[in-house]
């Protein structure tokens, strides 16, 4: 996968705005973060738990604690994954240098045998692998080794990756060769040990990877093993509850998605990809049964997951409420994570779809677009003087911080975004598929002899060009274009002509096939392949098992999910119906911080009821325009009212 983030060049009106804010801003935002360095911010410490781990390594003492929580490492590597990234698209020497410089620091932190962990290092040495249930050393490890991957693809030096090796080769020796007994408490280090392995080829890192997903669930008891054996503790986590662990049952046995939605996702991907690596039926049956349960009975329509605050889980079947909806924004992460595998690993659309539904709706939400307020929780409804302050509903914010003690999602936005190509597209033996639609030029001359320029407007507007510049007089392959699914007007043109139609015309052949149209060459200099979709306001509607959304409707435009927000709504969005009949109509936004995109002007009605609380008289139904902005965009205008889901009348 890493190898699109140097074939392909973003060159993108929505993506490539992101993209930049990301590196002229976020970038240097976090990094004053993780230093501690903002004004108003809660202090992160990850940059100070490594100086105190390495004085401790240099003097066998510390001048001061640890602090933060126990996985406060992984903050800062995923922050170095991100600036990886952003070094390849946007080389800039000083930040270089100072990834540099923070890469020394990490590798004077670590112990002799290849140990590395400020949390162990600072506050127990000798309690290391002791407490896997709650301790996040392999987690942290994980987030670590994909640092190390990324910085060493995008720079070519190695300091992070041999620091690295050796702390694999420390893993290693614990649990291969002593045969130690255990599973990470939270996945993660599998998928890195999978990216690890195709960087370098190392067999231990596939074996490592194998173990971890091969023996959690076969001992269900080992958490209470553990904690009956260690000597302390650092949540006070029940090990018991081995839903919330994902380890009730071995993997291949899977049937629905259970606990924390973070680590199942990280998890799922994992397996996926093991699965694609290894041809294990099981396997990808596994991986099959947890998909359809999630995007089928567990998932928001914004493409978000992890529906209860109570352990940031799944729930079950159809439980999502809106005003108290957890879905973090490193669970739908990990989603878009889990849904890129899936598609490498079965080859049809539907993988895509959820993708770009967890990217355009609840990742992007996940961030400010000014790039320095982020959140953590993203709800479908809120209502100021309930959202945060409430107990049921504290973990729901209406405005985003500046930053969190626990910062787990902000970095995994910024190295997601940054790392946009590598879900874009996919090449196989004579394969070239296109996940998302973002413009910008793949180069695909070392492999297929062609460049690939990629023109759209998506998804203000549903049309996506595909030039090919041949390196000799044709390029042979195919190219594979997503057909989204929620898109029921569908042109497709080759070179000018028509090749098929669905909903906007007679149909015209029919190159369609599990989700994707497959155009084959040869492709001569300046043949293009030509996507039209009918970009139009849609209307959806929830399973009537969701009680939540019972007699309410939501809107979208292609990929994007619309919500109504007070600053639009003379503050009061409560009232507000939408029609049942009358369609909505997009106008363009033109001014304040919003200008660029897009919104829904939906006709409906305001409910105008008495004073009292009860009332025997029906609410008065007023004629109104309601306006919707992009789900993504919302609480950039201050404090206000938000919904997702509106009522009809």
């Amino acid at each position: 996968m890493l190898e699109m983030l140097k074939k392909f060049t973003v060159n993108d009106g929505f993506f490539g705005r992101f993209r930049k804010l990301v590196t002229d801003v976020v970038i240097p935002y976090q990094e004053k973060a993780l230093r501690d360095e903002i004004e108003g911010a809660v202090p992160s410490y990850a940059i100070k738990n490594f100086e105190l781990a390495a004085e401790w390594q240099e003097t066998g003492h510390c001048s001061g604690e640890h602090h933060g929580y126990v996985f406060q490492d992984s903050d800062l590597a995923k922050w170095i994954e991100a600036a990886a990234y952003s070094l390849i698209a946007s080389p800039d020497p000083a930040l270089e240098q100072r990834v540099d410089e923070v890469i020394d620091l990490i590798g004077r932190a670590q112990f002799p045998d290849g140990y590395l962990n400020t949390y162990f290092t600072i506050k127990a040495p000798k309690e290391r692998w002791t407490n896997l249930q709650e301790a996040h050393e392999l987690y942290c490890a994980g987030h670590m080794m994909e640092a190390a991957v990324a910085y060493a693809a995008a720079t070519g030096k190695q300091k992070l990756m041999e620091i690295m090796m050796r702390m694999k080769d420390n893993i290693y020796q614990h649990f291969i060769t002593e045969k130690a007994p255990g599973y990470p408490g939270h996945p993660e280090i599998e998928l890195a040990l999978l990216k690890m392995y195709e960087a370098t080829g190392d067999a231990q890192c596939l074996e490592l990877a194998e173990h971890f997903i091969n023996v959690r669930g076969v001992d269900p008891d080992y958490y209470v093993k553990e904690a009956a054996s260690r000597p302390g503790k650092v949540w006070g986590m029940d090990p018991k509850d081995r839903a919330y662990a994902q380890n009730d049952v071995p993997v291949r046995a899977f049937l629905v998605a259970e606990g924390h939605a973070v680590r199942a996702v990280y998890l799922y991907t994992a397996m996926a990809e093991l699965a694609r690596r290894t041809e294990d039926r099981a396997l990808k049956d596994a991986c099959q049964r947890v998909w359809r349960n999630i995007t089928q009975k567990q998932m928001y329509v914004t493409g978000g997951i992890g529906s209860s605050a109570q352990g940031e889980a799944f729930s079950v079947d159809y439980n999502l409420p809106n005003d108290i909806a957890y879905s973090e924004t490193c669970a739908a992460i990990g989603l878009v994570f889990f849904a890129r595998r899936m598609a490498e690993l079965f080859h049809t659309g539907e993988y895509g779809d959820i993708m770009e539904q967890a990217l355009y709706n609840t990742v992007l939400a996940g961030m400010q677009l000014d790039g320095r307020r982020f959140f953590y929780v993203n709800p479908l409804e809120v209502v100021p003087g309930v959202a945060g302050v409430v107990p049921a509903n504290r973990d729901v914010l209406p405005v985003r911080p500046k930053w969190y003690g626990c910062a787990c999602c902000p970095p995994n936005v910024a190295r997601t975004l940054t790392s946009l190509a590598c879900y874009a597209w996919e090449e196989g033996e004579d394969m070239v598929w296109s996940h998302l639609f973002v413009g910008g030029t793949l180069d695909l001359r070392d492999t297929k002899g062609v460049t690939i320029d990629v023109q759209t407007n998506y998804p203000l507007k549903g049309k996506v060009v595909y030039t090919m510049h041949p390196v000799e007089e044709t390029a042979s392959f195919t190219l594979a274009v997503r057909i989204p699914a929620w898109c029921e007007g569908v042109t497709l043109r080759r070179s000018g002509q028509k090749i098929y139609s669905r909903g906007m015309g007679t149909p015209v052949g029919d190159p369609i096939g599990d989700g994707f149209a497959f155009i084959e060459g040869p492709f001569r200099e300046g043949d293009t392949v030509e996507l039209s979709m009918d970009l139009k306001p849609r209307r959806i509607f929830a399973n009537t098992h969701v009680a939540a959304d019972s007699g309410c409707v939501a809107f979208a435009y292609g990929p994007l999910i619309y919500c109504a927000e007070g600053v639009d709504n003379h503050n009061e969005i409560l009232s507000v119906r939408a029609s049942r009949s009358l369609d909505p109509v997009m106008v363009p936004i033109t001014e304040g911080p919003l200008q660029g995109l897009l919104r829904m002007d939906i006709p409906g009605y305001r409910l105008e009821s008495d004073d009292g609380l009860y009332s025997a008289r029906r609410p008065r139904a007023v004629p109104y325009t309601v306006r919707a902005i992009p789900y993504f965009a919302w609480a950039n205008r201050g404090e206000n009212e938000m919904r997702v889901w509106l009522p009809e009348l």
